[in-house]
């Protein structure tokens, strides 16, 4: 069944050191979101992909096989790809990785990976609540406890709430903790999603775990005074990470639920 809605106007950016694939998944995500696909709605083919953004079919079925593995797509042999079923959101507490860590007994660390400022696409728009092709700074980070890897954050934050930030001395210091000394952002509330997902090749070799493991993946948006501040992808190693959370029993007027 053909898509009816239109199709994200994006374009790929050749000269970017963002892989093309991830561009594409940025785009299908815009896709997914500015059309407001049902569940169980198919998306363009990947030999229309192809044609549209003049990719390969090798990069446009690694954007895809992100997504499936993501779980906001799944695959019908024979029929096509789809929209999957949004997954429960679980509650968690509004912390950083640094402080996580330390509440855990365990010494904190930052590898840093990369750094740049992009040009918002349609899903970081609409996070941030920004105009199409404002400036987001991302920072991206492999961070450590104890000196093994157990996470890779991939830090966006509106360029015009923090200017300066990628000229500033990150590894090894808590994010949050220069967010709220030098640029004054005090986060005061958030929203966060977690995922089961399979680790991509790259990944796999920064978190020192075997293709194809089991990893857990994070958005999460911090908020100050009602404005998204910062919206951070993580990836976290299943095998070395648990999350923790308090689970609140429903009351059922003044009668004990057990």
């Amino acid at each position: 069944m053909p898509l009816k809605q239109p199709i994200n106007q994006g374009t790929i950016d050749p000269t970017s050191p963002v892989p093309k694939y991830s561009q594409l998944r940025e785009l299908l995500l815009g896709l997914m979101e500015e059309a407001r696909l049902p569940v169980d709605a198919p998306i363009p083919s990947e030999r229309e992909l192809c044609q549209r953004y003049g990719l390969s079919r090798m990069t446009v079925r690694q954007a895809v096989d992100h997504l499936v593995s993501e779980g906001r797509l799944y695959r019908v042999p024979g029929k096509g790809t789809f929209v999957a079923r949004p997954k429960i959101d679980m509650p968690l507490r509004l912390v950083s990785f640094t402080e996580d860590m330390q509440a855990r007994g365990m010494m904190p660390g930052a590898r840093e990976l990369d750094r740049r400022t992009v040009l918002a696409g349609a899903h970081l728009a609409r996070a941030f609540g920004l105009d199409s092709g404002a400036e987001v700074h991302v920072v991206e980070r492999l961070r450590t406890a104890d000196a093994q890897p157990m996470a890779i954050e991939r830090s966006h934050i509106p360029a015009a709430l923090a200017p300066g930030l990628l000229e500033r001395q990150l590894a090894d210091r808590s994010l949050y903790d220069v967010l709220v000394n030098v640029y004054g952002i005090v986060f005061d509330a958030g929203e966060q999603t977690i995922e089961a997902a399979i680790a991509d090749p790259s990944d796999a070799k920064l978190l020192d775990i075997a293709r194809g493991s089991a990893v857990l993946r994070l958005e999460q948006r911090s908020y100050s005074g009602g404005v998204c501040a910062e919206l951070v992808e993580s990836t976290y190693r299943a095998d070395r990470y648990q999350l923790h959370t308090a689970l609140e029993i429903p009351r059922r007027g003044h009668s004990n639920p057990w």
